[in-house]
């Protein structure tokens, strides 16, 4: 049973050591743990805790006695109260030296893999606007700032907001000034509709109630300068939808898709609804190399465009092709790495649970000419067995890009089985991979590891890793 907040104490003058995993601060007193958002190795707090747990405990700085010398300005007026940037207080350099060691304390200490060789890691040239893609929730209970409660002006101010949810608070949306995440275009569009939305009196959406117009709204933006805009809308009210969506046309010529979807679910996820086209064309065109992807409303493409190039140009150099290998592509997506190496291979086999993201990875393969490169859906522990490997053609090399919760057992297994003589895993969580990497250390070595950091000012980090046949493991 958890203590109330009344009974669990203020520690004072508590020095923070180190940062953890999940991107909050890490203080020790005693034997105890304690989690601290915000903080900054070497900051000196007292913490009032806010959880107790046997071993750990949360809590947050009530006072700063004396401030990190490793600090730096956050350039967000949202900081600290928008769940997004929680390390915009540290250098960008620290961000990358604490991803670093995330990734060789997860694969060391939770894998007991040893690495043969560790790069270091790949930091990203723009650490602002570097996303190609954003959401924006409409809201009419917007979160009221501790400033807006204390100046008595919240009441004198619409409730009317359009941002991003406040983190464990599924009603409550932070209305953005400012995001420093996405091209500039991203923040015009959104505060004209949000304008234009109250001037007009069309209700933005109760989340509670489950009532109001406007939902939320998407803008994606690509390399090539293409801006596509989805406003998903609550009610079908067509004579209100024309108007904001003609109003948006005509102030911003730049937008080459202009797309709505009418959602009145009780989730926002548009998986399972039509995107209707309202002007422009139905899709983006992303370029890598001499590439091009088309990317439509419901694809998935990585949302950090240039890094993206540099992680699959890392993934191609470890896969080590010379033109006569077979290669299979597990967790393919939208085919955008298998395309991406096909032309130095002889055959790509990409294998994706999503049918829809299979159908893009095709024509993708279509739009860039690449005849060598097969696709299919279905679950990966189901279609990849030793009779789809018979009849494809037994792998030299296997990538591996799986999610967040990292590979199905079988799916190891069948890798296990097939022997391939490379290994390249890309992992969005090293603590999986490293789960992973120690299944397959049954046959396989780690050659060489190399983290690259897809989203700056957030703890996440991407790593790749090589693995190698052992030498007394060939088939």
């Amino acid at each position: 049973m958890g203590h109330k907040k009344k009974d669990l104490p203020v520690l004072e003058n508590v020095e923070i050591t180190d940062v953890a995993a999940e991107g909050k601060a890490l203080a020790r007193v005693n034997d105890l743990v304690i989690f601290v958002p915000w903080a900054a190795p070497g900051d000196v707090v007292d913490i009032q805790l806010t959880r107790k747990r046997s071993g750990y405990a949360e809590g947050r700085a009530v006072r700063f006695h004396c401030y990190s010398e490793e600090r730096t300005e956050p350039f967000c007026e949202h900081f600290t109260v928008c769940g997004g940037c929680k390390w915009q207080h540290l250098p960008y350099r620290a961000q990358l030296e604490y991803k670093q060691k995330q990734v060789v304390d997860s694969l060391t200490r939770i894998g007991k893999v040893e690495i043969e060789e560790l790069c270091p890691i790949c930091g990203s040239e723009q650490t602002a606007f570097y996303r190609n893609k954003l959401e924006f929730t409409f809201s009419n209970r917007r979160w009221l700032t501790r400033d807006e409660m204390s100046d008595g002006t919240a009441c004198d101010r619409t409730m009317d907001g359009a941002g991003f949810h406040i983190p464990g608070m599924f009603d409550k949306v932070l209305d953005i000034r400012k995001c420093w995440l996405q091209d500039d275009i991203s923040n015009r569009i959104r505060l004209f509709v949000k304008e234009f939305c109250i001037a007009g009196k069309y209700p933005f959406f109760d989340l509670r109630v489950q009532v109001g117009f406007i939902r939320t709204l998407i803008i994606r933006t690509s390399s090539s300068g293409e801006v596509m805009v989805i406003a998903v809308f609550f009610e079908d009210d067509r004579e209100k939808r024309d108007g904001l969506l003609q109003a948006v046309k005509d102030r911003f010529p730049e937008i080459t898709s202009l797309m709505y979807v009418i959602n009145n679910k009780c989730n926002d996820t548009i998986a399972d609804r039509d995107v209707l086209t309202f002007s422009g064309k139905d899709h983006l065109v992303e370029e890598m190399e001499d590439l091009r992807f088309r990317v439509g409303p419901k694809s998935f493409y990585q949302t950090n465009s240039r890094q993206a190039y540099r992680l699959y140009s890392i993934v191609r150099a470890f896969a080590g092709l010379t033109g006569g290998e077979t290669v299979y592509d597990l967790y393919t997506g939208t085919g955008t790495i298998a395309n991406f190496i096909a032309r130095d291979a002889k055959k790509v086999v990409g294998i994706e649970y999503v049918p829809e993201a299979i159908e893009d990875a095709r024509l993708n393969a279509r739009l860039n000419g690449l005849d060598n490169a097969e696709f299919f859906a279905g679950d990966m522990k189901d279609l990849l067995t030793p009779g789809f490997i018979a009849l494809h053609g037994q792998p030299d090399v296997i990538i591996t890009d799986p999610p967040r919760a990292g590979m199905h057992d079988d799916a190891t297994e069948t890798i296990l089985a097939a022997a391939p003589a490379r290994i390249v895993y890309v992992s969005c969580n090293p603590a999986t991979q490293a789960r992973d990497l120690n299944r397959l250390s049954a046959k396989y070595r780690v050659c060489r590891v190399q983290p690259v950091d897809m989203f700056p000012h957030t703890h996440h980090v991407e790593n790749v890793a090589l693995l190698k046949l052992k030498e007394d493991a060939a088939v």
